[in-house]
């Protein structure tokens, strides 16, 4: 089965649809501060805006770390920003990032399935365990 084909097909069904005016990544967003305090706590007085600009960079970021297998400049200083050393975004988080993620694709996607699910899933976990190894061994 061709996940990445999956994946890529999904994601442009929900960048293309919108839900009581919301795009898919500001309903991600919302859900993914209302999931959990600590999250929550990460965003206090931030420009919700910007950080919503920032995901979406960060989020092509992790898709192409799936394609390449590299970590290029911009996921390196997001993962330094992510670590201990900075923010401190516990690797807990990522998992909890990347439920609230696919609920959203599940809300998004009209041919949301299994296997829609288990792309999305395939495709951001190696840039998501990139950022959770790199939040105790960033310097």
């Amino acid at each position: 089965m061709d996940f990445e084909r999956i994946f890529d097909e999904s994601y442009e069904r929900v960048l293309k649809i919108h839900h009581d005016n919301q795009s898919f990544f500001e309903t991600f967003y919302k859900a993914f501060v209302a999931a959990d305090e600590r999250v929550a706590a990460h965003f206090t007085n931030s420009d919700m805006e910007k950080q919503q600009r920032m995901l979406e960079k960060s989020f092509y970021r992790l898709v192409v770390f799936y394609a390449t297998n590299y970590a290029d400049d911009y996921l390196e200083q997001v993962a330094m920003r992510h670590s201990k050393v900075a923010l401190n975004v516990i690797p807990e988080l990522y998992d909890i990032w990347l439920d609230v993620l696919i609920e959203t694709v599940a809300e998004y996607d009209p041919h949301y399935n299994d296997n829609v699910e288990l792309a999305w899933r395939l495709v951001l976990s190696t840039g998501i365990t990139y950022m959770k190894f790199k939040h105790d061994h960033c310097q």
